[in-house]
């Protein structure tokens, strides 16, 4: 690897900019692959190119067989997030939980008394209205988002944001009831029902969760299962 390339990698990964490394392992020939361009020699390689996209999107490391020989591609995410809009008693479990699962956690509450360091240790932290905070955190495929706070005037604004965006889940907590009432407040904003139909309500699997931490377990195996949904689906 020439030393210009592993440079701009860690780069790259100090920035947290999703890159693939494609080795063309016959030659030695390289090119660092971004959503919407590709440096070095392998660049003008559209198959190179559109597979290490393809590898990004999967998050899976992969070759492709190309005219010039077998390709490496190595990806280079960055680590999977969650945004939790509402820091209640289900927040702090779930915030600790998702760290665990490798989830880089960001709580947003406009309540400052409620988002505070002694209940969310080592967590980011964003005391604003969601619809201020979050269209600033790029949700990108690799960010799950989960609304908490049972209160329309925080939890909506967040899922407007949510709805917009290429998050690859969206969970809402709250009662069939509540739910109901949330869907009519989402088509009167505009959205339709596909779009609706994104939100997980109420959230998480159904295990008789009765506790914040047994929640925060059904919301988290919920939003693992639709993350490998691809490849349980692959594997079948």
């Amino acid at each position: 690897m020439k030393a210009a390339t592993l440079t701009q990698l860690l780069k790259d990964r100090k920035a947290k900019t999703p890159v693939v490394l494609a080795t063309n392992l016959a030659t030695g020939a390289q090119a660092l692959v971004y959503r919407n361009r590709a440096d070095g020699p392998l660049a003008e390689n559209a198959t190179v190119v559109e597979a290490a996209r393809e590898a990004m999107r999967d998050d899976r490391s992969t070759t492709v067989q190309t005219t010039e020989g077998e390709v490496f591609l190595q990806v280079f995410n960055p680590p999977l997030r969650m945004v939790i809009v509402g820091a209640v008693h289900i927040a702090q479990p779930l915030s600790r939980m998702a760290a665990v699962a490798g989830y880089d956690v960001t709580v947003v509450d406009p309540r400052g008394s409620f988002a505070t360091d002694d209940r969310f240790p080592g967590v980011t932290l964003i005391a604003e209205w969601p619809d201020e905070a979050m269209p600033g955190l790029d949700l990108d495929r690799r960010t799950a988002v989960v609304t908490l706070t049972h209160d329309p005037k925080i939890d909506d604004p967040g899922l407007h944001v949510a709805l917009k965006s290429d998050a690859f889940y969206i969970g809402a907590l709250g009662s069939r009831r509540t739910h109901a009432g949330r869907i009519e407040r989402l088509r009167e904003a505009g959205f339709n029902d596909a779009e609706i139909g994104r939100i997980h309500g109420p959230v998480g699997l159904s295990l008789g969760a009765v506790s914040p931490a047994e929640i925060a377990v059904s919301i988290l195996g919920q939003i693992t299962g639709v993350l490998h949904e691809k490849e349980t689906k692959a594997a079948a």
